[in-house]
């Protein structure tokens, strides 16, 4: 079984590392971390992160991931990336992504038609790409998933185990990696954060280039 998650320069760790720490578990499973050289990849945090192969290199995947992060802008108009992920969805049992992630594929023109999520700040992106913006931490339409901001990945690979191995496997891994949130405080979506944190969250995510984003006029 391979996985397949696209590594780049300014994603966000934890969209990559979180679904890393599920899909290794998973029995027979190979998971590569997929960039344009094997050069270290340092994320939005400076945390510095080693690609296992190559575009060129990879294998066909049984599943390819994309994670979000502001780095992933610069990827909208990567020919090279889109014709990867375009060429690895081909064959792939699974096509998916965590926060806006799901906007890169989007960008590939892989979410025509699709239902799917994304952070919940950059949700209405989703349909300059013909997806079909849907609530939810977790997302699933057919072979594609996409996960919500960040922390959902984990929930995402979970449920990504599950269709891959089982029920029974993805519990397992769920208890082994003690997986059972219980955050100090209720703010962690707009639906229950206080309306003053939200827009302050909001416009700090705005000023980071939210607009660039969206899809470019043709």
């Amino acid at each position: 079984m391979q996985i397949g998650l696209l590594l780049f320069p300014g994603l966000t760790q934890l969209d990559l590392t979180g679904p890393f720490e599920v899909f290794h578990r998973i029995p027979g499973a190979t998971v590569h971390l997929v960039w344009k050289d094997l050069a270290p990849v340092r994320a939005d945090s400076g945390l510095a992160i080693v690609p296992t192969t190559t575009l060129a290199a990879c294998p066909p995947l049984d599943v390819v991931m994309v994670p979000g992060g502001f780095g992933q802008i610069a990827l909208m108009e990567d020919e090279e990336i889109l014709a990867w992920l375009r060429a690895q969805a081909r064959t792939a049992r699974y096509v998916t992504a965590v926060c806006t992630g799901a906007l890169l594929l989007g960008g590939a023109g892989l979410l025509e038609g699709y239902r799917a999520t994304t952070h919940w700040a950059f949700t209405e992106l989703l349909a300059d790409h013909g997806a079909i913006t849907t609530p939810g931490r977790v997302v699933e339409d057919r072979d594609r998933i996409t996960g919500g901001g960040v922390s959902a990945g984990i929930d995402f690979a979970l449920l990504v185990a599950a269709r891959l191995a089982g029920e029974q496997v993805a519990k397992a891994i769920q208890l082994g990696i003690e997986y059972d949130p219980a955050p100090p405080f209720r703010s962690g979506h707009p639906s229950v954060a206080d309306p003053e944190l939200v827009a302050a969250v909001r416009a700090r995510l705005e000023a980071r280039g939210r607009a660039r984003f969206a899809k470019r006029p043709a």
